[in-house]
């Protein structure tokens, strides 16, 4: 229980010390994995399950030369391709967004170290080295958060790739 309590301290102290923006990349990473999680979750079961249904009305088909048929392959592939993409351009964009966000946390922490110049005429470091290391944190934080979502991305896009290239494989056409 006390290690809860201290772990729990020791990211309020981060968090104070990184500022505002902090709160706002966490939300962010927590949204961004979240969503790679489903994503892996899908592609890891559900998946299967929305291939075998195009797979099995493809087969139940008794005619697959026509260009009535060709249509139909096309609209099974879409059908399942878009329930694969599903949430893929969000999670690159939380991605982008990440760095963005750490660089708002610097700017804002460099005006608080002006803030502080101009009050103190620079005579006060202890306050200043507060508003640098608010103006340095979020950015290691925004970085961290899209370097971890990159590789969940690539992981997801790869995987995702795969298999809709292995159900187009799969839906053969009759010559």
């Amino acid at each position: 229980m006390y290690a809860l309590l201290d772990a729990l301290e020791g990211i309020q102290k981060f968090i104070n010390s990184g500022g505002p923006i902090l709160v706002v990349i966490g939300v962010l990473l927590l949204v961004m994995w979240t969503l790679i999680f489903e994503r892996v979750w899908y592609l890891k079961s559900t998946l299967k399950t929305d291939v075998q249904g195009a797979l099995d009305a493809w087969q139940a088909r008794a005619e697959r030369k026509s260009k009535r048929a060709h249509q139909i392959r096309e609209a099974l592939i879409s059908q399942v391709s878009i329930k694969v993409d599903n949430n893929l351009q969000l999670i690159k964009t939380l991605v982008a967004l990440a760095p963005l966000l750490g660089l708002l946390g610097t700017v804002t922490g460099m005006i608080k170290v002006f803030e502080i110049l101009s009050i103190t005429g620079g005579g006060d470091a202890k306050s200043m080295a507060g508003g640098v290391s608010q103006a340095t944190i979020p950015t290691m934080a925004g970085m961290v958060a899209a370097l971890s979502g990159v590789f969940g991305d690539t992981y997801i896009n790869r995987t995702a790739e795969r298999e809709k290239q292995l159900l187009e494989d799969h839906l053969t056409i009759d010559e």
